[in-house]
């Protein structure tokens, strides 16, 4: 639930009207009042988890569209924000945020369309030709012959690969014409997916209103310490995702552009796969230069290709450790990678490919929940001792 993580972060929001009593400062709590309010908030928090992912299974629907609204509207509240405190008003602000993401969208789908059409149209040639030539290659550099038994394998894995991408087209199309064949949910989901633009623009228009009815709505001795975990979480999210997002859309530049230039096969569709698989640590690289490699083999050209992949991953590593997390996206990652691999395995196991979706989101919350349990574990009297605080 990604706008309620700013709720009170920001200080920026309405005047708090007379009828609503001056929030406590934190410095004022006792132990006690802090440990209960802060094992309520974690409560509340693990609790509305639960409750998105149980909204989701039985009103998909209609809760979909809504998350995603509310997503795209804690996104893109940081740029509104920005012009309205450089004297913009919030409404003509959200609107050019709209209008520029719209425009950079479109231009986006009208290049990148028949890029990917035309890669997509090589790409059974592509495991043919991967199956029958790789490993001659192979054993060329090794100056050995493979077994028999991996070279039978890896024909038959390149012609199963080839027959599925041919088959992808008429099954989605066929998938497709099912779907549209029920009318209600066709019907359904295209509202569904027009009215999320809709609800993200008033979402974001009036994130200020917003979080400031639900600072009101909050007891008054717990404004400042429950505005300080929903700071931390929204800290940790929001470093790893509009960072991961801009660091994986940097690299896919970075990576198409370099073996592009060493005119290796799908070096577009291969630079987009690095680039942003790289919110899965070590996944995005490792794949690319899996497939940069199997490119190689097969449009090899002279032995100045291989010093073009290398440099390009090399310069992609040391421009994303060096410049773009440090200078672009901050130093804070947010999320350690292991945790970010246990969450996608764990929730896509459990919650399939929505699970995996909010993975991140839902490890984010409860890496601090955990940090604040543990927190205030450490200052009872059971942990520190009788002298400890009661």
């Amino acid at each position: 639930m990604p706008p309620v993580l700013q709720a009170v972060k920001s200080q920026g929001v309405e005047p708090v009207p007379e009828a609503v009593a001056p929030p406590v400062p934190e410095g004022e709590l006792t132990e006690l009042e802090a440990r209960r309010i802060d094992l309520w908030w974690s409560g509340v928090m693990v609790g509305s988890l639960g409750l998105v992912f149980a909204l989701l299974a039985v009103f998909g629907g209609v809760a979909v569209p809504v998350l995603l609204a509310l997503s795209g509207a804690y996104i893109f509240n940081p740029m509104v924000t920005s012009l309205e405190k450089r004297g913009l008003d919030r409404t003509l602000g959200t609107t050019l945020v709209f209008t520029a993401g719209t425009l950079l969208l479109a231009g986006a789908v009208l290049y990148l369309i028949p890029v990917f059409r035309d890669e997509a149209l090589k790409l059974p040639d592509f495991f043919r030709r991967a199956s029958t030539q790789v490993v001659p290659r192979v054993e060329a550099l090794l100056g050995r012959s493979v077994p028999d038994l991996v070279r039978q394998r890896t024909a038959e894995l390149g012609q199963q690969a080839s027959d599925l991408v041919q088959s992808a087209g008429p099954a989605a199309a066929r998938l497709l014409a099912a779907f549209a064949g029920n009318t209600a949910r066709f019907v359904a989901t295209l509202l569904g997916l027009a009215v999320v633009p809709v609800l993200a623009f008033f979402f974001l228009q009036d994130y200020p209103r917003l979080m400031g009815r639900v600072r009101d709505l909050l007891p008054r001795r717990a404004v400042g310490l429950v505005g300080r975990r929903f700071a931390e979480v929204d800290e940790v999210l929001s470093a790893f995702v509009r960072g991961q997002l801009t660091v994986g859309a940097l690299l896919s530049v970075i990576y198409a552009a370099g073996l592009s230039a060493a005119r290796i096969d799908m070096a577009i569709v291969i630079g987009v796969i690095a680039g942003f698989g790289n919110m899965v640590p070590y996944l995005g690289t490792g794949v690319g230069i899996l497939l940069s490699l199997v490119g190689l083999m097969l449009s090899w050209q002279g032995p100045w290709q291989i010093g073009m992949v290398v440099g390009t991953f090399v310069v992609g590593q040391m421009l994303e450790g060096f410049v773009i997390t440090p200078r672009i996206v901050g130093e804070k990652v947010g999320l350690a990678p292991v945790a970010v691999i246990i969450a996608i395995l764990a929730f896509g196991e459990l919650f399939g490919f929505v699970g995996i979706l909010l993975a991140v989101p839902v490890a984010a919350i409860l890496k601090v929940v955990l940090r604040v349990v543990i927190q205030r574990y450490q200052r009872t009297s059971l942990y520190m001792g009788e002298a400890g605080p009661r």
